[in-house]
């Protein structure tokens, strides 16, 4: 695998970059509590043999009472046969293949782990089940999906794909777990919950299909309407219901997959990042919350919080959802759209499937990959002509033609509203200006946009406790008010974006036109280059025209200009 060499470093891999204790003192801390064991496993003593029998579930007193008794050490533990499982009272095969599993998993991350050199996170250590995962077809996919697909064709650097976001999730995710398991070893997270939590950060993404969010998020809800894809929590008992809250926290929102892209999508993106994970990874801690247990965090923490999710709503109004790169997933997907009936990959036994099929079998969607527009682009086959046509717009930036963007001045827009918003518009044609062009609803293209902190209307804060110094184990909640005065008093708003399919100078300002008269009639916000690009509709709408000189002048100097292009054209 590209970036991993066969180095075995001495050590367990470890989230920062303090100094490692001596392998021969990295059992007890000053306080007493347990340390991260040696790697090696021919190095324990008895009470470390101990300690890893309870990680991986052996609670038993008596069990480990022999263990200390016949000085079990870590070497012996490691070649025990069927009579010393016998003596030592491990007689179930249930304890037995448990033991097993437990053994074979550390032995083999001494052996064999493997280091990646990761631009990110620096050099990164994975278990070697990880890299056989890695290894896979499946998993080698992700390295052909671009992490923000059509936003590459607006910030040059955004390049990066789905497959080295998911390296640092699952770094990430263990990270965190083992955080949480040397700070409180009374949660008796096991190794195999810490591998399995790794496997959930490096798998989380496998379900993408090209250009990312565009397939999952525009092409398939077209293509493949009422078709939804859920997966339900399961394999946990309730006691440690509070690992899932660490690939990909449905509660609370804070988890190691936005800590993964914050940094990495910013580094690719060109924009300045101001959360620091490392710091929420020193406060994490687990507190029991209406007798479940959760990731809570120090109350200090909160304005960091806040910042964190600050962080997520800028990065969606920079570049998640800049205006041009939104057009060219809109593009991508309409050309998708006409490309399906005619694109075939086959699956398994050599059945054929299409873009918007290839979800429903595995061999095929391990085919599809952004590689499919290449395909319609290079392809001579007439029956994929006008979807070429629109990949060749792109790539020649020949855009649809942005038209405005305007807000819900009262109440939420609902999907439904949004299905009638083109023929709305197209119905919208002025009668106080002659357009030398006029225009139908398939000319339009309207972008509900819902910008939020992850929770739709809701503040994600409110589902997250905090503990004190005082007392690390007692959970409770902040308030809005509590934490300051200077934080958003809303957590969604909505954008309305328009677009022209036709790109000519006269379809685009007989578009605006539409557009701004559109707004005043269903009493949208004021599109703030209205004065300029509609001078003889704003006037026409009383709560449009601010009294201020500012305003006013703005507004006479559009129309002048407007005047004067007229009488020069």
């Amino acid at each position: 695998m590209q970036g991993a060499n066969s180095e075995q470093p001495p050590k367990r891999p470890r989230c920062d970059s303090s100094p490692r204790t001596p392998q021969n003192t990295r059992f007890k801390t000053a306080e007493g509590s347990p340390d991260p064991l040696p790697s090696d496993h021919k190095t324990w003593n008895p009470e470390q043999v101990c300690l890893f029998l309870k990680r991986n579930g052996f609670e038993d007193s008596a069990l480990l009472d022999r263990i200390r008794e016949k000085e079990i050490t870590g070497s012996l533990l490691f070649n025990l046969d069927e009579s010393h499982l016998d003596n030592l009272g491990i007689r179930s095969l249930g304890e037995r293949k448990k033991l097993l599993n437990s053994m074979q998993l550390s032995q083999i991350h001494v052996d064999t782990v493997k280091v990646i050199n990761d631009p990110i996170h620096g050099h990164i250590e994975l278990h070697p089940l990880l890299i056989r995962i890695i290894d896979t077809p499946q998993f080698q996919r992700l390295r052909y999906i671009k992490q923000l697909g059509g936003t590459y064709y607006v910030f040059p650097g955004a390049s990066h794909n789905r497959f080295e976001h998911s390296l640092g999730v699952g770094y990430l995710a263990g990270c965190l777990v083992r955080e949480l398991s040397e700070k409180q070893p009374e949660l008796q997270i096991s190794e195999r919950d810490m591998l399995c939590v790794q496997i959930a950060g490096l798998c989380h993404d496998l379900g993408h299909g090209p250009f990312s969010h565009m397939f999952d998020g525009r092409f398939i809800p077209l293509a493949r309407q009422g078709v939804k894809w859920k997966w339900p929590y399961k394999g946990r008992p309730k006691e440690k219901s509070f690992l899932y809250e660490i690939v990909a926290n449905k509660r609370s929102g804070i988890d190691v997959d936005k800590w993964d892209y914050f940094a990495r999508d910013c580094h690719h993106l060109g924009i300045q990042n101001s959360f620091d994970y490392k710091r929420f990874l020193k406060f994490a801690r687990v507190c029991e919350v209406d007798n479940s247990k959760h990731i809570c965090t120090r109350e200090q923490e909160i304005g960091n919080l806040y910042d964190m999710f600050h962080v997520r709503t800028s990065l969606h109004r920079r570049a998640y959802q800049h205006k041009v790169g939104n057009i060219i997933d809109t593009m991508i997907t309409d050309a998708f759209l006409k490309a399906d009936p005619y694109i075939e990959i086959t699956g398994t036994e050599g059945k054929k499937y299409h873009i918007s099929t290839a979800i429903d079998d595995m061999e095929a969607f391990t085919k599809l990959t952004d590689n499919i527009f290449l395909e319609i682009l290079h392809s001579a086959d007439p029956k994929l002509a006008a979807a070429r046509e629109i990949l060749e717009k792109i790539e020649r930036r020949n855009l649809y033609k942005y038209v405005g963007q305007t807000q819900p001045a009262k109440r939420r827009i609902t999907k439904e509203d949004s299905e009638k918003f083109r023929e709305e518009l197209a119905k919208a044609k002025p009668d106080v200006i002659t357009l030398e062009v006029e225009l139908q609803a398939e000319d339009f293209i309207v972008d509900v946009i819902n910008m939020d902190y992850g929770m739709e209307d809701k503040n994600p804060i409110d589902n997250v406790h905090f503990y004190c110094k005082a007392d690390l184990n007692q959970a409770f909640k902040i308030s809005q008010k509590q934490a300051s005065q200077l934080l958003p008093k809303q957590f969604k708003e909505q954008l309305i974006r328009v677009y022209c399919k036709k790109t000519d100078k006269k379809s685009v300002h007989a578009a605006q036109q539409y557009f701004v008269h559109w707004c005043a009639k269903k009493d949208f916000t004021k599109p703030q280059d209205g004065d300029v690009i509609a001078p003889l509709i704003t006037p026409l709408k009383k709560e449009w025209n601010c009294p201020n000189s500012a305003e006013s002048s703005a507004s006479t100097h559009a129309r002048r200009t407007l005047d004067f292009a007229d009488a020069s054209g």
